[in-house]
């Protein structure tokens, strides 16, 4: 919950005022030993904290997704694997994994999605990485269109899908190999274009590093560039900006 809709409840007598005086006393976060869990980041930053899965030890994972969901009703969780998955799922058989994303995810599936944002790849390919922004920025309440294989090898792909890209408040381009669907987006829409290189292509492309340097060195405007393969980064982005346009 964040301070609006904690301030719109105390308005609506949904909650009292020591029950919300309570929530702002809490400790802007939990101190579990191993992990320090951010109690208020919702509060600050309007999202919830995201657990990344890969490489916690399994008494860790538990506990974790286990306090974030007590907090929070709903958790979103990053490069799981499968057994990781098996660890949430007795815990929590409403739990969903992809593994295609490698998403681990309890959420409230009734919650609106709102705006649009387009999510387009290069390949099939650049799918799994595309997933990974795409479902992240759905858990945050986005909703979003997938536009995916319209790579620049067959440009009369992308434009047949123009008219739906151009009518996003955001565009996330996810490609590999030399990673010119981003310039290319960038050169078409009045939006901002979020960058994605992904590890795809062959010994040149040195692990997605070529990708990377391409979409850094583009000459269209309004694009920006996340890591490599982070399409968490990308989707949790893209989420900031379409909130911002259809609050505004």
């Amino acid at each position: 919950m964040n301070t609006h809709e904690l301030l719109t409840k105390v308005k609506n007598g949904e909650l009292s005022v020591d029950a919300a005086e309570q929530f702002f006393r809490r400790k802007p976060f939990e101190d579990m030993g191993y992990a320090k869990l951010d109690t208020h980041r919702k509060l600050r930053m309007g999202f919830a904290e995201v657990v990344f899965c890969s490489g916690k030890a399994d008494d860790h994972l538990k506990n974790i997704f286990t306090r974030l969901y007590e907090n929070e009703g709903e958790v979103f969780g990053t490069r799981a694997s499968e057994q990781q998955y098996a660890l949430i799922k007795k815990l929590y058989p409403q739990a969903d994994y992809d593994p295609l994303s490698k998403v681990i995810k309890i959420e409230d599936r009734i919650k609106p999605h709102k705006g649009k944002i387009a999510v387009c790849t290069a390949g099939t390919a650049d799918i799994s990485v595309a997933e990974e922004a795409a479902q992240t920025a759905e858990f945050f309440g986005s909703h979003v269109e997938r536009i995916y294989d319209v790579g620049v090898s067959g440009l009369h792909r992308l434009l047949a899908r123009l008219d739906i890209i151009q009518t996003a408040n955001c565009i996330v381009a996810v490609a590999g190999m030399e990673g010119a669907l981003a310039s290319v987006l960038g050169g078409l829409v009045d939006k901002p274009v979020i960058a994605v290189p992904t590890s795809v292509g062959y010994g040149a492309n040195m692990h997605g590093l070529s990708a990377l340097l391409t979409m850094i060195n583009s000459c269209a405007n309004g694009v920006a560039v996340v890591n490599i393969d982070n399409g968490y980064g990308a989707g949790y982005l893209s989420a900031q900006i379409n909130k911002i346009a259809y609050t505004k």
